[in-house]
């Protein structure tokens, strides 16, 4: 049985020849945008590491006891530390009781495995007390950690890990996977490949669970709804927003971005490249109230609000700034021309 990974060849033969040569490292640092496959590869890596029979070495077989469990996330030797809630973040408690975990030999497996998911939502005494395990692990435990960026963690992490950064598929390579191995309609799967930017993960969870997409409806017709609105709804606006979780505000901004960043493709003159192709007709009358200077600000606005929410800045203030920096439009916006 192969890797159930997509567009992430280079990164599975690179974990396979460490199999094949017995030479794998005791630590692994998975980068990468969420929905790109980061869970999914160290999961398929810990299983061909820990395989009862595979077929060769390298490869795992899907079938024994141990490839079953860790797919599931359930086996013995596997200790997943993330953190408790959305929004919340790993502490230092949970490194020292996954340090007590990997000091026990493993109990059936080869190797005794700890998955960090997310980890730069690691405090930082909690990334400082992981460092004693990278510098002393024991010889049959192996760490697998992943994060968005590198840049996220402590720089002594990073230098302790062999890191892997995983970068979206081409549309076309993701679109033509979702056919296949999705058993979904082309135009089906060329939009969610676009919607998910060539994330994989992201595609599929979108293309599973019908309250992710109501939600994304339901976002994109608050900002259309600002656009047209005075002052006092986009207040109104902003106040919803900065009432739900962080994690929350920030899917919320990622959308919106995605919005603006199509707005300036199209004032630009490059329809091809559109992130949201369902929406097309409402951006473009978006577009069409715009010239690519103005389009860039309101993207910029939206990148501004969201680094300033990685910086702990107040939530309603910044929401309160974005809502201002939008233009108005003295249109309201079909929100019948898409569906949406």
């Amino acid at each position: 049985m192969t890797w159930q990974i997509w567009g992430q060849d280079w990164a599975v033969h690179l974990l396979q020849q460490h199999i094949r040569s017995g030479e794998v490292r005791h630590a692994y640092l998975f980068s990468g945008v969420p929905g790109v496959g980061r869970r999914t590869l160290a999961l398929e890596f810990a299983r061909a590491l820990n395989c009862s029979q595979p077929p060769q070495p390298g490869g795992l077989c899907g079938e024994c006891r141990n490839c079953r469990q860790i797919a599931r996330m359930e086996h013995a030797d596997l200790t997943v530390v993330q953190a408790a809630e959305p929004g919340s973040a790993i502490k230092v408690e949970q490194i020292r009781e996954l340090q007590h975990s990997l000091s026990l030999s493993p109990y059936e497996a080869r190797y005794r495995i700890a998955l960090l998911l997310n980890f730069e939502q690691a405090t930082p005494s909690a990334q400082n007390a992981l460092l004693k395990t990278l510098e002393e692990a024991p010889s049959k435990v192996i760490l697998l950690l992943t994060v968005s960026s590198p840049e996220d963690v402590l720089p002594t992490i990073v230098s302790r890990c062999e890191v892997l950064r995983l970068r979206p598929m081409a549309l076309q390579s993701l679109a033509d996977h979702l056919q296949r191995n999705a058993v979904m309609e082309p135009k089906q799967a060329e939009w969610l490949a676009h919607l998910s930017g060539g994330r994989p993960g992201a595609a599929l969870r979108l293309h599973h669970d019908p309250a992710a997409l109501e939600e994304r409806r339901q976002w994109i017709k608050t900002l259309f709804t600002a656009l047209s609105g005075s002052r006092a709804v986009r207040f109104q606006i902003s106040e919803g927003l900065a009432g739900k979780d962080r994690e929350q505000i920030r899917g919320v901004l990622r959308l919106w971005s995605s919005l603006w960043r199509d707005v300036l493709l199209l004032c630009g003159g490059q329809p091809e490249a559109l992130t949201n192709l369902d929406l097309r007709p409402m951006l473009e009358q978006v577009a069409a109230h715009l010239d690519l200077r103005r389009a860039y600000a309101c993207l910029n606005a939206v990148e501004q609000a969201q680094a300033g929410l990685d910086a702990n800045l107040n939530t309603r203030l910044l929401l309160d700034v974005l809502m201002l920096d939008i233009p108005y439009l003295n249109e309201q916006i079909d929100l019948n021309s898409a569906q949406v």
